[in-house]
């Protein structure tokens, strides 16, 4: 041992990277990706192939890169083009990309995590892709081409598979079902159809049998007709030779015993007995040939009356069919129209109420601000009163005769005023302008007193102090008395009231 303790030094640190070597040696199987990160600031990716881990310094994740399977089942039944409820029933098979930008994007989503966990992590976002491909595509369409419905759920979903480092290797239809059962209907159709047609065919070759049939037995009767006719002229042909050899030897024997006539009654019979049997061959050949016709004719006839029965019955059902579908698509598209009205009437009571709301802030405002102006005016109107009323204390009954003198021309307009809206005034007695004058200045006074008692000022006694203190304060101002003036005649008080004429 102690030739060893030189080489110490070095066999140190070597056993050290042998160990670090063994404990980071790792091998990646081709169905997963090992990620190696930690020192560099990209990580490492391997795939089927080995490499080394330096411990506690760099980690190793892993990503399943086989195959996944997905089932994509609708929960919920997802109305189609045409408005009709589905369930569909599909298998996608996915994978994670194989190129190094895929599997860093899908690192960053199912690292360390299960074939079927990451089948569960894309199922909602296939089964999204899967309902809105239904929602553009018709009840017929998702039934007769399935595979162009496959592609495009395939399409749809790639794009937000791309985001996720995942591809889609297919997508399979296993099953489209409906809430109404119209596809067992539109199958219940198609069998009709081919049962129709089969029947249409089968008729068909009845008659075309029946109609061969009538031919052959025609033929036949033909045939035999003919026979028996040419054995008939044969016969007749015989019994005709027969009956010259016989006439001959009568003719020769009439001859030689002179019984001519006797020989030609029998010919004439011969040749009778000859036509009427020839005849009634003839009648019976025709008999039978009328007899086949009328029994080939009914039997077309049947099979035609049967075939436009059916294809009458298979008319009407499915125009019976066709009427119902209509029907039910009416209905839907009322209940549509009834809900959209019941939203734009309830969007227009919501603006309703709103408008409502903004013009009673704008009532309130309005009379706040009203009651304010009222407000102001009625503090200004009592101030100026009070003004008023403290002026009229200063002057004393000069005001008030003031005041009373200025109101005397508007009672006396008020007064008179009803008398200028008479269009005409028919007057009795002693009735003239002079005494409506008199009248309406009676009036004035009147009112005039009232005011004066109410406000308990006697204006005549004012007036006359008035009056009386101005003469005096003339009187001492004058240096001598003037000659009393001529009395004259009182005038009649003019008025610039118009009176109409006196009428009887």
């Amino acid at each position: 041992m102690e030739f060893l303790l030189p080489y110490l030094p070095i066999i140190i640190p070597i056993l050290v990277i042998l160990i670090i070597l063994l404990m980071g040696y790792v091998k990646a199987p081709p169905d997963q990706a090992y990620i190696i990160s930690g020192l560099r600031k990209n990580s490492r990716i391997l795939i089927g192939q080995a490499g080394i881990r330096i411990p506690f310094l760099e980690r190793l994740d892993k990503l399943y890169l086989g195959q996944m399977t997905v089932d994509i089942k609708t929960e919920q039944s997802v109305p189609t083009n045409d408005f009709i409820n589905v369930s569909v029933d599909a298998v996608a098979k996915v994978r994670i990309s194989p190129e190094e930008n895929g599997i860093r994007l899908a690192a960053k989503n199912f690292l360390n995590k299960k074939g079927n966990d990451i089948a569960m992590d894309l199922k909602d976002s296939l089964q999204g892709n899967m309902r809105e491909i239904i929602g553009t595509l018709t009840l017929e369409k998702i039934n007769t081409d399935r595979d162009s419905f496959s592609d495009q759920v395939m399409q749809k979903a790639s794009r937000d598979m791309e985001k996720l480092g995942i591809e889609i290797l297919s997508c399979n239809i296993q099953n489209v079902q409906d809430e109404n059962g119209l596809i067992q209907d539109l199958g219940a159709e198609n069998t009709s159809l081919i049962k129709k047609n089969a029947a249409i065919a089968k008729a068909q070759a009845d008659r075309d049998v029946a109609i061969a049939q009538a031919n052959a037995d025609k033929a036949a009767n033909d045939a035999k007709v003919e026979s028996q006719t040419q054995i008939a002229q044969k016969q007749n042909e015989l019994e005709i030779k027969r009956a010259e050899l016989k006439i001959t030897a009568d003719t020769k024997k009439a001859e030689a015993e002179a019984a001519y006539e006797i020989q030609n009654q029998a010919q004439q019979k011969i040749i009778g007995t000859a036509t009427v049997d020839a005849e009634i061959a003839k009648t019976a050949r025709e008999a039978e040939l009328k007899k086949q016709e009328v029994e080939v004719a009914k039997q077309a006839l049947d099979a035609e009356i049967r075939a436009k029965a059916d294809a009458d019955r298979y008319r009407k059902e499915q125009e019976a069919q066709a009427a119902l579908f209509q029907r039910q698509k009416d209905a839907e598209a009322k209940r549509y129209e009834q809900e959209q009205e019941a939203e734009a009437v309830k969007k227009q009571a919501e603006a309703s109420r709103f408008a409502k709301e903004q013009e009673a802030a704008g009532i309130s405002a309005v009379g706040k601000a009203e009651a304010a102006a009222i407000q102001a005016k009625a503090l200004a109107e009592a101030e100026g009163i009070d003004k008023k009323a403290e002026a009229m204390k200063k002057y004393g009954q000069a005001a008030v005769i003031e005041m009373v003198m200025n109101a005397l021309p508007e009672i006396a307009k008020n007064v008179a005023q009803p008398l200028s809206k008479v269009d005409k005034i028919t007057m009795y007695g002693e009735g003239n302008s002079a005494k409506l004058l008199q009248d309406i200045i009676n009036g004035t006074t009147q009112v005039s007193e009232g005011i004066a008692q109410g406000m308990g000022i006697d204006i005549k006694a004012l007036l006359s102090g008035m009056l009386g203190g101005k003469v005096a304060a003339e009187h001492q101002e004058a240096p001598a008395p003037a000659a009393p003036p001529v009395e004259a005649a009182p005038a009649e008080p003019s008025t610039d009231v118009q009176t109409p004429e006196k009428t009887e």
